[in-house]
């Protein structure tokens, strides 16, 4: 694979894929070998207390790679894109300038985004455009709205589904408000904020073996007593209003608890829900062109032999590439 190497942009490799593919492993071992950190790319993963149900790193691995990004916030505290966007390029300019290869780790695909192409700045939209088209879908029907989206902006209607009236609405309303399309600024941004050359390498595998994964992962998290973690949570006054209580796996937990699901109920939707969200994930990465995608388990060598090219001929591979520490 030919990469132009920008010596003045800093270089990150980002690791990618739907949960459950094996991305921290592999980051792990990555970074072991080219002397690198990781920077965290998992919305869920910033909040403490929240180790089983996130499957963070456990203390071992993080001893052996370090992590950042890791147990910032509290569970009742707010966290967005916003501020990961802020936090993730402090930390990265900080190892770039220590000469630290940066390892981009997780399955937030708008984490990810933001990071590396900062955070799309809409256009100021009249208040009364919005009312009007909310009543209009009221009496109408959202679908006319969607329709009237593919006459003015096809590109941005072919993105939206149909059901979506909210992110509709916002296209037709930048479009009645600006007279230009939104995908028009969005297009506008893309290309106006690369802060970093990037080595995005996503990890697949045969859907049936990824679901298996995911249900055995599942299991693991229920033995490593993820139901006391989710317990010491609300005793501590961690509410389930709260959106990370609310989150895949901690919401199931957390009726268990309070007695609104049995227990074969709670883990059967806990699966289901993780096999969704993981075909959630690989719908956004696979839309990403940047990507290179591997199968984790038997592309190891050329995943190697690709962050060494990218990284470029100072950066010396720790062990032999693709082979077990």
């Amino acid at each position: 694979m030919a990469v132009v190497i920008d010596r003045v942009k800093p270089r990150l490799v980002i690791l990618l894929g739907p949960t459950g593919a094996g991305k921290s492993a592999l980051a792990i071992e990555l970074a072991e070998a080219f002397g690198g950190e990781i920077l965290n790319a998992d919305s869920m993963q910033v909040y403490r207390y929240m180790d089983i149900g996130t499957a963070k790193p456990t203390p071992q691995e993080q001893q052996r790679v370090k992590h950042h990004l890791l147990d910032i916030v509290f569970p009742d505290q707010p966290f967005h894109a916003g501020l990961y966007r802020t936090l993730g390029r402090k930390t990265v300019d900080r190892l770039y300038r220590n000469h630290t290869p940066v390892f981009v780790v997780g399955g937030t695909g708008l984490y990810i985004k933001v990071l590396t192409q900062g955070l799309f700045a809409s256009p100021k939209v009249d208040p009364s455009i919005r009312k009007r088209l909310k009543e209009e879908a009221e009496e109408k029907g959202g679908g006319l709205l969607h329709e009237r989206l593919k006459k003015v902006d096809p590109e941005a209607a072919s993105r939206i589904h149909a059901n979506d009236l909210f992110r509709t609405i916002r296209a037709l309303e930048v479009f009645e408000s600006t007279g230009f399309p939104i995908s028009f600024f969005r297009e506008q941004h893309r290309f106006g904020d690369r802060p970093y050359l990037t080595l995005k390498i996503g990890l697949e595998m045969e859907r049936e073996k990824l679901y298996r994964r995911i249900e055995e992962r599942v299991e693991r998290m229920i033995e490593r007593e993820f139901l006391k973690e989710v317990d010491a949570l609300l005793q501590m006054g961690y509410g389930p209003e709260l959106k990370p209580m609310q989150s895949l796996g901690y919401k199931q937990m957390v009726q268990f608890l309070l007695k609104q699901l049995g227990w074969d109920e709670a883990v059967r939707q806990m699966k289901r829900d993780t096999r969704h969200y993981a075909k959630r994930q690989w719908t956004w990465f696979k839309s990403d062109p940047e990507v290179f995608w591997h199968d984790g388990s038997v592309d190891r060598k050329k995943i190697f032999s690709e962050v060494r090219s990218f990284l470029g001929e100072e950066v010396t591979c720790n062990r032999e590439e693709g082979k077990d520490p």
